[in-house]
């Protein structure tokens, strides 16, 4: 296999995963940050 190609699917896979990871991960975070928010400040949810 050409090494070139194989770097291209490693570095491909990685920013996928990379990128992956961060949604996975921030997604609930902000959501949880956001209802502390609203309960300890009472600011909206929409804001």
């Amino acid at each position: 296999m050409n090494i070139g190609i194989l770097l291209v699917m490693i570095i491909g896979g990685a920013a996928g995963l990379f990128s992956t990871l961060f949604l996975v991960i921030s997604l609930p975070v902000v959501i949880i940050w956001k209802i502390y928010r609203k309960i300890a400040k009472g600011i909206p949810l929409t804001m």
